[in-house]
């Protein structure tokens, strides 16, 4: 059923210090070709203009790879996404001082965390974007974890962002690092430890810093002492924090930084509230209250509206929001207020970002079932299921208008976009997809649990 909603009171404040934030994501210092951070710009998924392959054989041990431009190993474990930025892709990962880390793929449901002992090394990676070759590695931190992690997770799932010749990187509770294009690094911050898990639970940190101007926010919402906070992105130093204590248990998706109408504001999916910031204060704009209690997905824009969804513990709503929306928005007025566009209180993804392709919303979810919405409307088109074991925790993107769905099943479907499932291709990767693919000019980057690898035409 879908719903109008209603801002019912005035906004609230939030405590702004004089530190200065991590310097924003400049969209004018970056290539129209550019895959600057997690999901690309703007965290919509779309590659606009880009025409990539739809079929491929990417499998390591195939007799002969096809549309495999280039593939490389990856040390450690990381469900980090590449980044591209220039002539160079960019990874996270971690490397245990001994052995290899678990991956329980199976785990599903399963909150126990992960029996990891010893030490790790966090390293950020940079890769030839045409070659492959990697160009440099730098270990930010080593040490043993400060924070755990879930078993079919790792201690490297965030992906950086870059704006002009920085190069942003977040480990949680090992840190907040900024580097120059080849390596070097410009300053670190400590988050304090940040353990995005309670009652036993080892979920483990995944949000991704977000650049905007010369500002860097990052998400640190541990249930103990939840926060975020904006830096300078020359420095580092801190602009402001704002507790997010009241409004806030636990989060893990990454931030949206939208401008219109004069005012940027930062909207976080969390738990109990929605919450949206101005990104130059701090001062709170809205909130909305009553979704899935693991706010994993991260909001982006499209058609000029914020679409936002979550899961689990027994909602899974999808919400459509005015970017001029203020105050508290309530599920339970009678009254319809047009900062809500639509609404529906079934059918949101619990881990994957969706993506809007064409005239439709598309959402891929761990049971391995993809739902499509009228993005417009709220209407639902289908709701079909891709595959045995097709788990889709690896968030969506388009080009061309295709859906790509990189599945934990070691397989990357293409779907057509328009109102029924339409699969053009199901291409084998040989190993499982936890990171989203990224897009840049004719090429799709594509992380597997060992390999990075780029399906394209050689050149």
């Amino acid at each position: 059923m879908m719903n109008r909603l209603q801002w019912t009171s005035p906004a609230r404040f939030v405590t702004v210090f004089w530190i200065a934030f991590i310097p924003a994501m400049d969209a004018s210092a970056q290539s129209t070709t550019d895959w600057p951070s997690f999901r690309g710009p703007g965290n919509r998924g779309v590659a606009a203009g880009a025409s990539i392959l739809t079929e491929w054989n990417a499998h390591p041990e195939a007799e002969q790879t096809d549309g495999v431009a280039w593939a490389t190993d990856v040390p450690g474990l990381g469900h980090s996404s590449p980044v591209v930025s220039g002539d160079r892709v960019f990874l996270l990962t971690a490397v245990p001082d001994d052995g290899e880390t678990e991956l329980n793929i199976a785990a599903g449901g399963n909150i126990d965390a992960a029996k990891d002992s010893g030490a790790y090394s966090w390293i950020v990676l940079c890769y030839d974007k045409t070659t492959g070759k990697e160009l440099w590695q730098h270990t930010a931190h080593h040490g043993e974890p400060k924070a755990t992690r879930h078993s079919k997770a790792t201690h490297a799932n965030s992906s950086v962002c870059v704006s002009g010749d920085r190069v942003v990187a977040c480990f949680g509770s090992e840190g907040l690092y900024c580097y120059d294009l080849d390596g070097n690094q410009i300053w670190e911050r400590d988050l304090g430890v940040v353990d995005v898990s309670k009652y036993g639970i080892g979920w483990g940190y995944a949000s991704s810093p977000a650049i905007h101007g010369d500002r860097v926010a990052v998400i640190c919402d541990d249930p103990d002492h939840p926060f975020v906070t904006v830096l300078q992105l020359s420095d580092g130093e801190e602009i402001w924090r704002s507790d997010r204590t009241e409004v806030c248990e636990r989060s893990w998706g990454s931030p949206l930084i939208h401008e219109a109408d004069g005012v940027t504001q930062m909207v976080i999916n969390g738990w109990p509230w929605i919450v949206s910031y101005d990104f130059g204060t701090g001062e709170e704009l809205w909130r909305l209250e009553g979704g899935g209690d693991n706010p994993i997905p991260t909001p982006f824009v499209s058609n000029g509206w914020i679409y936002i969804t979550n899961a689990h513990g027994g909602k899974a709503p999808i919400y459509v929001i005015e970017p001029d929306a203020r105050g508290t928005l309530s599920l339970d007025s009678e009254e319809e207020s047009s900062a809500i566009v639509w609404s529906v209180e079934r059918g949101g993804s619990y881990m994957s970002t969706p993506v809007v392709a064409g005239d439709y919303l598309y959402l891929g979810n761990s049971n391995g079932v993809v739902r499509c919405f009228h993005a417009e409307t709220g209407e639902k088109a289908f709701q079909e299921r891709l595959g045995k074991e097709a788990g889709v925790i690896a968030s969506l993107v388009t080009a061309d208008g295709n859906v790509y769905c990189a599945s934990e099943n070691g397989t990357v479907y293409v779907l057509k976009s328009g109102p029924e499932l339409d699969v053009v291709a199901e291409n084998p990767m040989g190993e499982p997809c936890f990171a989203t693919p990224a897009i840049s000019g004719d090429k799709l980057f594509i992380r597997t649990t060992k390999r990075l690898v780029a399906i394209g035409t050689t050149e």
